[in-house]
């Protein structure tokens, strides 16, 4: 399965980025860094500027279509800045839209939350998005990992890095099984 990566050009969490990506590969997929600018990514280990990554496909010139499934990485500014592009807004709903499966990781929710996914939705975050959820119309819980079948795709969310191991389990079961 093609898995979407989709990163900001400055302000992922490199190791929320870094384990998925392993954990994609290792499991026989082919993960793909998508940005809403070509060159390379900035990635950060918190707020210190980490190792640097190549982009593989442009939000504009690719689709949802083209993927099985999304994994939104967080980092406090990635997804700030990611809510504040369309064409990242928009590339995220195609998922949704297309009943595609979508796992997102600590502050990566905002650009749920900006999207209009989450209402009815169930769904975990790094603990300051809880009002932003709620506000969207989502339920909120302070969980490891959840997985949310409550919409027209399922949803893999966690909090932080230290759930890292739960969430790569998480969506790669569910990942799978979408696949089959």
């Amino acid at each position: 399965m093609r898995i979407a990566f989709l990163v900001a050009p400055e302000g992922v969490e490199q190791v929320e980025l870094t384990e998925p990506w392993k954990a994609a590969k290792d499991g026989g997929h082919e993960p793909v860094l998508v940005s809403t600018e070509s060159g390379r990514i900035q990635a950060f280990n918190h707020l210190d500027k980490a190792d640097t990554f190549p982009v593989d496909e442009v939000v504009g010139e690719t689709s949802a279509d083209s993927f099985g499934a999304l994994v939104l990485p967080g980092g406090v500014a990635n997804p700030d800045f990611l809510r504040m592009d369309d064409g990242a807004v928009s590339f995220i709903k195609g998922f949704f839209e297309g009943g595609r499966p979508v796992a997102a990781i600590c502050h990566a929710p905002w650009t749920l939350v900006e999207a209009d996914v989450v209402r009815g939705r169930v769904l975990t975050s790094w603990p300051s998005l809880r009002t932003d959820i709620r506000n969207a119309g989502g339920t909120w819980v302070d969980e490891q990992v959840k997985i949310c079948d409550h919409g027209s795709n399922l949803l893999v969310t966690s909090r932080k890095p230290d759930d890292l191991k739960a969430f790569c389990d998480a969506f790669l079961h569910v990942f799978a099984g979408e696949a089959g």
